[in-house]
């Protein structure tokens, strides 16, 4: 199959199968919030609810209603953010942790990466609600001052809590980068605090968690910024290059910024190269810094990050380097499917050990908020090409 014929197969599961599934079985009308894991019978499992899932839920559904998905979106995107506030949300202006299935929260601890899904949310609900769009503006930059008040570290991206804890993480940034760039695109949104931001972890990125000998981007690190000690400093995750690559890649592209496109290639080489397990052609979860294998159980969201930053490069590039991408991207549309091959449409695995087989296990919500992205995020990049 060609990569339209992917793009057209994912669209046809995403709206007839997932969405709708999603919808009925994801959404808990009693509480008005999202579960955390459906199991292989399409049942809602009653697994206790990690708050990120609840801004990712609703981003899947408001962008799902945007793009055109006739189902009742509006219902689960508005109820979902209205739980997540009420089950989450703390005095000090942050989202905590962690809540059992009956709403009672039984976590309260600051995640930096919790609250990027919150700003993420607000930037997809102002498009999707126009009717909302000022009250999304002001949540938006209520946030990102109280984030920069209470954690912002001396000299440049975030601590991970306040008082300091290690190590820093890169991940958390990175989704505070995605967000940055949904919120500068925003008629209304406070454009110069989220490019300043935006430009800001950019620079992180290029100048700390990716190795300048190397070029793989690290995932834990000291106070200043170096790689942590021992084995943690070491940890590669060839998903994450993918989805930097992206991230990299979109934000060169707006700044018109060379050095990002070329670190974004490295990046993706890196993880081709070096994350992809042969025979199973899947993208694995962790390598150590010298690129041999740390964790070889292949998990659902680096095959989406694979796709989505393959195809960006496809759209970006001509002749033979576009074609080879377009090569790269029909691989990671194969990787994802036999991800979605389950017992009911619409639903998905999340890990495949290193034997091929996949491990049986609810389907987690939180897979939803990668493949959604994935699947738009094809359908842009082929319009450009």
């Amino acid at each position: 199959m060609d990569i339209a014929g992917f793009s057209a197969t994912l669209n046809e599961w995403l709206l007839q199968a997932a969405l709708p599934l999603w919808r009925e079985k994801g959404f808990d009308p009693a509480s008005g919030g999202f579960v955390e894991t459906v199991d292989m019978a399409a049942q809602p499992t009653r697994a206790n609810r990690r708050s990120r899932v609840q801004p990712r839920q609703v981003y899947c559904f408001a962008e799902a209603g945007r793009r055109g998905w006739s189902g009742d979106w509006r219902t689960v995107a508005s109820e979902g953010i209205a739980y997540f506030d009420r089950v989450y949300l703390q005095s000090s202006g942050f989202y905590g942790a962690l809540a059992d299935a009956d709403g009672n929260l039984i976590d309260a601890s600051f995640d930096l990466y919790n609250q990027a899904f919150a700003l993420l949310s607000f930037a997809y609900l102002a498009q999707a609600l126009p009717g909302r769009r000022q009250e999304m503006i002001d949540r938006s930059n209520a946030l990102r001052g109280r984030l920069e008040a209470h954690c912002k570290h001396p000299s440049m991206g975030f601590e991970e809590d306040n008082p300091p804890r290690l190590p820093l993480c890169s991940n958390p940034h990175m989704h505070l980068f995605e967000a940055c760039l949904a919120s500068e695109a925003l008629d209304g949104f406070d454009t110069v605090a989220w490019t300043n931001l935006a430009d800001e972890i950019a620079f992180l990125c290029m100048e700390h968690f990716i190795d300048r000998e190397t070029g793989a981007l690290r995932e834990f690190f000291d106070h200043d910024w170096a790689p942590m000690p021992g084995d943690k400093g070491r940890i590669v995750e060839p998903g994450h290059q993918f989805e930097w690559a992206w991230l990299l890649l979109r934000w060169g592209e707006r700044r018109g910024n060379a050095d990002a496109l070329v670190k974004a290639r490295r990046l993706f080489e890196i993880g081709e190269q070096y994350g992809i397990a042969q025979p199973r052609d899947v993208a694995v979860m962790t390598l150590f810094d010298d690129f041999s294998v740390a964790d070889p159980t292949a998990r659902l969201w680096p095959q989406t990050e694979w796709l989505k930053a393959a195809i960006r490069f496809a759209a970006l590039t001509q002749g033979e380097e576009r074609e080879r991408y377009l090569r790269s991207a029909v691989r990671a549309a194969t990787a994802l499917m036999s991800f979605l091959d389950t017992p009911v449409k619409g639903l998905w695995r999340d890990k495949q050990k290193a034997d091929g087989s996949f491990i049986d296990e609810p389907a987690p919500a939180s897979s939803f908020y990668h493949i959604l992205c994935a699947i738009y995020e094809l359908d842009d990049c082929l319009k450009r090409l």
